[in-house]
């Protein structure tokens, strides 16, 4: 397909809902390859609760930023931008189609709307008390006061992650700003198809709580044992993707198999919850596709008469 101008592709919804098979299939069709906009995605040995891509999956289509860093190097978001924007480049000079495809919200965004991120050094004193108070009072203590000082970002931030909560403390305290206000953005060089999948949430709960079940007996618990031996520790900001830090707690005798799940199912609902308010429903620049509805040929069409009409 000859393109006049660089275009995006962009996948979005819930876990669970079926991004990863309908952008792979639609990939085929169009040309594409895949870039990953999982947060989750970018650890290597982090396959099985992450609901990583297969490598039947990925020799189908080529996917990029998946297993690009090990889970002990966190990446920042905007250490993700710059790999994703150059990636995305990369692609289009090929003259194939990059797909934007993955539920973390920030990472999207920043994509989507050109954000840019501000160059804010980091200040170890101010770092190393907020560490010390997360060690004492814990992350949502943490989470807490984030709310307290910028509203805006603790809400689009998991209160489990607190590299992040971290960071966004650090820029507000030592800015004196609201970590969310200084954010600026620059208006993406290329056009961009937005396809949403949805689901009702009965169907997306049963599908989820299905595939925890699946992590399980595929070795979960195997997995996350072997990333503690390499020296893997739950306050990692890797082992913030969901039900990694659950799992530990179970090995650790700290919880029982029962109440791990029971946790990790509460988990993903709140992710469901937290997805949503990135990509609501009620955004005309998003085109929502219902999954039981969904036909493939139909979306095909759909994109490539986009394709054409902006050509």
């Amino acid at each position: 397909m000859m393109l006049e101008k660089p275009i995006l592709i962009v996948m979005v919804g819930p876990t669970a809902v079926g991004k990863t098979a309908t952008a792979i299939s639609l990939a085929e069709l169009i040309s594409g390859e895949i870039v990953s906009a999982d947060s989750r995605l970018l650890y290597k040995g982090m396959n099985i609760g992450t609901a990583k891509p297969t490598h039947k999956e990925m020799g189908r289509i080529p996917h990029h930023l998946v297993d690009v860093t090990t889970p002990d190097r966190s990446w920042s978001l905007a250490q993700y931008k710059n790999a994703a924007n150059n990636v995305i480049n990369d692609i289009q000079q090929r003259r194939k189609i990059p797909l934007l495809v993955g539920g973390t919200g920030q990472y999207v965004r920043a994509i989507t709307e050109g954000w840019d991120i501000p160059p804010i050094p980091r200040d170890n004193t101010i770092r190393d008390e907020l560490v010390e108070y997360a060690e004492r009072e814990g992350s949502r203590s943490l989470h807490t006061k984030l709310m307290e000082m910028d509203r805006k970002a603790a809400e689009t931030i998991d209160p489990r992650n607190i590299r992040r909560i971290i960071r966004a403390l650090e820029v507000c305290i030592s800015t004196g700003k609201p970590f969310s206000q200084l954010r600026t953005k620059t208006k993406p060089s290329y056009d961009i198809f937005v396809v949403g999948l949805t689901m009702k949430r009965s169907e997306l709960y049963m599908r989820i709580d299905a595939r925890i079940d699946r992590m399980f007996t595929s070795g979960w618990v195997e997995e996350v044992s072997r990333l503690i031996k390499q020296g893997c520790t739950s306050d990692m900001s890797s082992m913030s993707a969901l039900g990694y830090r659950e799992v530990i707690d179970f090995i650790n005798g700290d919880i029982d198999f029962a109440e791990t799940k029971r946790r990790i199912r509460k988990a993903s609902r709140r992710l469901v919850r937290r997805q949503a308010s990135w990509f609501s429903k009620n955004d005309m620049t998003i085109n929502w596709y219902e999954m039981r509805d969904l036909c493939l040929g139909e979306l095909h069409t759909n994109v490539t008469n986009w394709i054409q009409s902006i050509s």
